[in-house]
């Protein structure tokens, strides 16, 4: 029998080998490629690597429609399916930077944001806070820069419409980064929320509570006792 026996399959929430997350590792493996294809002498490969850079968008709203619609959300899914995003959008900002394709407010925008959003995920993990999942402003608001920066880079290249493609690319910009500022708005209660729960049970388990409640049991125990003694007396 026990060569039949096999170990139980992860399930649910659990579960790390899914469609979905196959999709964002190829996500993040393509990448390396992008930025192959942007450093290209002569402007050569941005349209190549503008077109790749909307083909990963893309598969970013794809991973997350089969994990809902096929039940395979995972826990792995939920961490590294923003983590990857992050790393796409700044890996493609940061090549159109280079290629001077993205105006300045945006680049003051889009760092600004990415500033203050590393830099409270880092301030509530170091205090042991849970994580705070992506809220659907958020996600729009990488839906909104997945289409811009693909359009600005279009607008670098040797692309009979990059005219347009700018244009296009100004109109999706301004309407991520309204939604990714909205986002960084909702995310403040939520990190609120976060410290509280992890300050809730350190303040319940914590020395001096455990010291209060004893000395309140005591003083319990001899109320009672004081309380059994007088009424055997008058007994």
């Amino acid at each position: 029998m026990l060569g039949h026996m096999s170990a139980p399959r992860a399930s649910g929430d659990d579960r790390t080998l899914t469609v979905p997350n196959a999709i964002t590792a190829l996500r993040l493996g393509f990448i390396p490629v992008f930025l192959a294809l942007l450093a290209k002498p002569e402007a050569r490969g941005r349209l190549a690597a503008a077109v790749l850079l909307g083909g990963l968008g893309v598969s970013d709203g794809l991973d997350g429609y089969i994990a809902r619609r096929f039940d395979q959300v995972s826990t792995l899914g939920k961490v590294a399916d923003p983590l990857v995003d992050r790393a796409l959008v700044l890996s493609a900002t940061g090549g159109a930077i280079a290629i001077r394709a993205l105006p300045r407010w945006l680049i003051a925008l889009v760092l600004t944001r990415e500033v203050l959003v590393v830099g409270a995920g880092l301030v509530l993990a170091a205090a042991g806070a849970p994580r705070i999942d992506v809220n659907r402003a958020g996600k729009a608001g990488t839906f909104g820069m997945m289409v811009a920066l693909p359009l600005f880079i279009m607008g670098a290249s040797p692309f009979r419409w990059r005219a347009g493609a700018r244009r296009l690319a100004s109109v999706a910009a301004i309407g991520g980064q309204l939604f990714g500022w909205v986002a960084v708005a909702g995310y403040v209660p939520a990190a609120i929320d976060a410290l509280e729960k992890r300050k809730e049970p350190a303040s319940g388990d914590s020395a001096g509570s455990r010291l209060w409640g004893l000395a309140r049991g005591g003083a319990r125990g001899k109320a009672v006792g004081t309380e059994g003694g007088t009424a055997g007396g008058e007994q």
